[in-house]
């Protein structure tokens, strides 16, 4: 009787863990502000990738293997949609990972992770925010020197990221991007948006003010001109009986 060959069983790597995206309204914002900023800047550069909240898979075989940053980049990889990142299949692991941090996760954002980013997929830069203020410190960044994670040091209140060529700050009580090249925060998309319209109010509300002005020129020079004349007439009409 001969031997069926069977073929190897077909390993699959699930495109969400079942987690949801983040603990609070707060969280979810501040993580979907981030990929927005970082996705505008770099919208450019076509082998910068930036995500978030997407499965990555580090050990090709093992599917447990896996771990979801709240926000990532990556540079030296094609910009495109992806279901799931597999380390094996792309040119680089993640350069840059910041983690919105809660009491719940905070352990395992300082431990677990930590020791991951660092001697298993080698994040050059790792950052820590809890948005709530519940945690100590709050605010934590970490660069990658020599295989093992060291401070960043605070300047002008900001974490300066190497990687990025930004700087990491509160701005208005949200951690936002700052752009040290221009003096200039980053805005999220609905911060840009408001400064938009904001901006249209008050050219629309200039311009009503200069229309205005014009207007009440005109009804001066109008009332100049009639008052003008009326006195000119009443000159001649004296004139007038003078002569007669």
């Amino acid at each position: 009787m001969q031997n069926k060959i069977q073929s190897a069983p077909t390993i699959i790597y699930p495109e969400s863990d079942g987690k949801p995206m983040a603990e609070t309204d707060v969280h979810r914002k501040l993580m979907m502000d981030f990929i927005q900023m970082l996705e505008d800047h770099f919208q450019y550069e076509n082998d910068v990738y930036v995500s978030g909240n997407l499965l990555m898979y580090y050990q090709e075989g093992d599917p447990r293997k896996s771990i979801s940053p709240d926000v990532f980049v990556v540079f030296g990889v094609k910009k495109k949609l992806r279901n799931t990142f597999l380390t094996w299949e792309e040119a680089n692991t993640p350069d840059f990972v910041l983690e919105v941090a809660s009491p719940s996760t905070y352990r395992h954002d300082i431990g677990r992770k930590k020791e991951l980013y660092a001697t298993v997929l080698g994040v050059k830069e790792y950052y820590i925010y809890d948005p709530l203020g519940q945690v100590v410190p709050s605010f934590s960044g970490y660069r990658l020197i020599d295989g093992e994670y060291q401070d960043i040091e605070l300047v002008d209140d900001r974490l300066p990221s190497v990687v990025l060529g930004l700087e990491l700050g509160e701005c208005e009580g949200k951690l936002r991007l700052y752009n040290p090249n221009i003096g200039q925060w980053m805005q999220s998309l609905q911060e840009e948006v408001r400064t938009v319209r904001e901006r249209a109010e008050e050219e629309a509300n200039a311009r009503k003010s200069a229309e205005e002005l014009a207007e009440k020129e005109a009804n001066a020079r109008k009332s100049a001109e009639a008052e003008l004349a009326k006195a000119l007439a009443e000159i001649e009409r004296l004139q007038s009986e003078s002569t007669d």
